[in-house]
């Protein structure tokens, strides 16, 4: 995309930045469900990072997706996305359009305020989760998009209309990490990519819809989920992390 460095992005509320031809090296990491592109390696690091920092963030309930700038300079330095709890079909899923390319690029803030920008929806997710697309809504799927600008190692951000409609990130089993941790550097096992595509069903629509109905065949696959994690034998600190997807259903619902 030639023309990347003039490229505006607009956000929810009427926020504007500028694409640049700096991409973040962040490895990201996914965890507890969020998707995380940040420098801090501990809670006094990320709190001492927010504060330095302006943008989107999360605030007591409130959990929209964080995009953190530089003071000085208004660079994109930082941003989290959660997963959303909706599963597109198959069928909607496999509208996900390919095209086109995604050009690394970064971000910098036309103004220095302080904005929210709402999570997305729905979770679209290819054939063997290869990849994980959340959009805003369904309705993105109806037109084109204008550019995939990635802004950090397999994490792009879709627009539409110079809107950011969502983001994707590429072979999200190879990111499965622990809080504030850097991911893995070998690659996942093949069990680690299986039992995360089980993970993403069961936290998922519909099926969370029957793990919390207590739904005798939805428990057991919760429970040999658990197990499966609980004893793998390799790839233990992805294993551990994926556990952390569904810690909590097991502890509500299979116990």
């Amino acid at each position: 995309m030639g023309a990347s460095m003039t490229m505006k992005l607009s956000f929810d509320g009427e926020w504007h930045a500028t694409v640049t031809d700096g991409p973040l090296h962040i490895t990201p990491r996914l965890t507890s469900g969020s998707v995380e592109v940040a420098p801090y390696a501990d809670r006094a690091e990320r709190e001492r990072f927010l504060a330095s920092t302006f943008g989107s963030e999360h605030w007591l309930w409130d959990t929209p997706d964080v995009f953190r700038f530089a003071r000085d300079g208004r660079q994109l330095v930082g941003a989290e996305f959660r997963l959303p709890e909706e599963s597109a079909s198959a069928e909607d899923s496999a509208r996900v359009p390919t095209a086109p390319a995604v050009s690394p690029g970064g971000l910098r803030a036309d103004e220095a305020r302080d904005f929210r920008h709402e999570i997305c929806t729905v979770l679209c997710r290819s054939p063997e989760d290869a990849v994980l697309t959340c959009l805003r809504d369904l309705d993105v799927l109806d037109e084109p998009l204008d550019a995939r600008i990635g802004i950090a190692p397999d994490v792009a951000l879709l627009v539409q209309r110079g809107a950011v409609v969502g983001w994707s990130l590429t072979d999200p089993a190879r990111y499965l990490a622990a809080p504030f941790t850097v991911p893995d550097t070998a690659p996942p096992s093949i069990a680690t990519r299986r039992l995360l595509t089980e993970c993403l069903d069961l936290i998922t629509q519909p099926v969370i819809y029957d793990v919390e109905e207590s739904d005798p065949v939805a428990l057991a696959r919760l429970r040999a989920a658990d197990d499966a994690l609980r004893n793998q034998p390799e790839d233990r600190h992805r294993a551990d992390a994926l556990h952390r997807l569904i810690a909590q259903l097991v502890e509500d619902y299979a116990a």
